[in-house]
């Protein structure tokens, strides 16, 4: 199916008040009232890359699901704080429990998510939800975002994805948003066009622009680029899972006891194998950690497979909904 490069008529969006006072803003399609999908995106995207999935599973014929994806704090016109604290794993998940309160109220009572659907850092936060927050959801679809504890034993260990995710100490800078911002954003782009895993050179290289990276593509994340980028970058500011630098001890310093890395939620994961940032190690021993686990390697696919191949990403996404679902909590 071809992603959509303009908004789609309906699709709604409006800014949803949290009870502590944190405003997100929400795109979403499907009536009130349906059984809820929740989209969450990664950096430096927003709501908006999930719109073709929206459209799909709101359809009657696909499921008939009322599809939601916020953009997450920081992001777009969702609130911002400057704090980098207010950026911490806690906080992140907060917002998104509260926002499943608030969509999946019934008249009987709260039902539980149908499913969280997560990418990159919205990955890391649906991890941790599903871990704290079992009743809240009943199925987690996880794409190219790696389980804290893969991840932190490969920060650890690993010298590839040690040199992998070399990029997130570039991030971590205080100039790092001014330089991803000029030149109508050059360098962010980089993230894009296969450059991700080595930002301190794209300013010698030329840049190939992959085909789905069209203008209208690139006019959408411009969109939600020109709000700031601050907010994002401040995930990994505020997160320890990194390369450990000779000034910062990184992910060297973490330890994650066995009980926060358990999830008991039934779990598709679907794995791009072309990723240059998280490389395919990062799913192995995923199967005792997930008790109820589907692992699907997606080939000649990058970490923007959404982009790349929707439609497979819809496919797999289908068949993991219409299997049986968790007992109701």
């Amino acid at each position: 199916m071809p992603f959509l490069t303009t908004a789609h008529p309906d699709i709604q969006t409006w800014q949803q008040a949290l009870p502590h006072g944190v405003s997100l803003s929400c795109r979403a399609c499907g009536d009130p009232g349906r059984p809820v999908l929740l989209f969450l995106h990664g950096f430096p995207e927003g709501a908006w890359v999930w719109d073709p999935l929206l459209v799909h599973f709101s359809k009657t014929e696909n499921g008939g699901y009322r599809c939601v994806a916020p953009n997450l704090r920081g992001y777009e016109r969702s609130s911002a704080p400057e704090d980098v604290k207010a950026y911490r794993a806690k906080h992140l998940v907060q917002d998104i429990a509260a926002l499943i309160d608030t969509e999946c109220q019934t008249p009987d009572g709260r039902a539980p998510l149908a499913a969280l659907i997560a990418h990159d850092w919205g990955g890391a936060v649906a991890w941790s939800l599903a871990n704290q927050h079992p009743a809240l959801l009943q199925k987690l679809v996880i794409v190219n975002s790696p389980h804290p504890g893969p991840f932190l034993q490969a920060l650890q260990n690993n010298p590839a994805q040690i040199t992998a995710s070399a990029y997130m100490n570039f991030l971590v800078r205080a100039d790092a948003a001014t330089q991803l911002s000029a030149n109508d954003f050059e360098r962010l782009f980089g993230f894009l066009t296969g450059h991700d895993a080595s930002l301190q050179s794209l300013s010698t290289q030329t840049a190939v622009s992959p085909d789905w990276l069209t203008p209208a593509i690139k006019a959408r994340y411009r969109n939600v680029w020109q709000h700031g980028l601050q907010g994002g970058l401040n995930y990994y500011r505020a997160s320890p899972l990194r390369p450990a630098t000779a000034t910062d001890p990184g992910a060297s310093a973490v330890q994650i006891p066995p009980e926060a890395l358990r999830i008991e939620v039934p779990t598709l994961v679907l794995w791009a194998q072309d990723d240059v940032a998280l490389l395919p190690c990062l799913t192995e021993g995923l199967d005792r950690l997930i008790a109820d686990l589907k692992l699907v390697n997606i080939a000649n696919a990058t970490h923007w497979v959404v982009h790349e191949q929707p439609q497979r990403v819809i496919d797999e996404i289908a068949v993991f909904l219409g299997s049986s679902t968790a007992p109701q909590r």
